[in-house]
């Protein structure tokens, strides 16, 4: 198993591009269909073991008040201490404890993610990892998709309302989906 230790070998500092960065969650609405939402101005770092990315660390920062679901009236219960709190708990974090190869460009990256105050492990599954590639203006990037599910409870989100028809307003499980890339610092 590999750890967050680097492994012999080149580690360079890639910074995250809040730019062409977002944070992506859907969760059941009423249980008959998903609610998306997105976090933008996300920052982070990933310090990249250029021999062994199993041997490469990554932190990062997404801003809670950032929220955005397409309803306002949505986005501020959900900024509110029903859900996320942002007031007390302005940030979730996430920072790599291991990172696993799957194959190819594929990783399983897993890490202690910060939430409402409440730390626990997740793994997230890395898809398509790029090479790192130049922009046309000089500077160096590499991009990555990735995908973890959680249940919202775990992280003290307890809010919820029942339906007159059973069942309850909002769904447990939240899948959070990253498109993120990083510039060569």
């Amino acid at each position: 198993m590999a750890t967050a230790t680097p492994a012999p070998g080149t580690v360079t500092t890639w910074n995250l591009d809040p730019a062409h960065s977002v944070a992506e969650f859907k969760v059941k609405h009423m249980m008959i269909s998903n609610v998306k939402g997105s976090f933008s101005g996300l920052s982070g770092t990933l310090k990249l073991n250029e021999t062994d990315y199993t041997h490469s660390t990554v932190e990062a920062s997404i801003p809670v008040a950032n929220i955005k679901t397409g309803d306002e009236q949505r986005d501020g219960h959900l900024k509110s201490a029903d859900f996320f709190d942002a007031e007390k708990f302005p940030a979730i974090t996430f920072k790599s404890t291991n990172i696993d190869s799957k194959g190819g460009a594929d990783y399983e990256v897993t890490g202690d993610l910060t939430l409402h105050g409440v730390t626990k492990s997740v793994t997230f599954a890395v898809e398509d990892l790029s090479e790192p590639a130049k922009d046309p203006w000089g500077n160096h990037r590499i991009g990555l998709s990735a995908t973890t599910k959680i249940n919202r409870k775990d992280f003290g989100l307890t809010w919820n309302s029942a339906l007159e028809s059973g069942g309850v307003l909002v769904g447990e499980d939240v899948t959070i989906h990253l498109e993120v890339q990083f510039i060569k610092g």
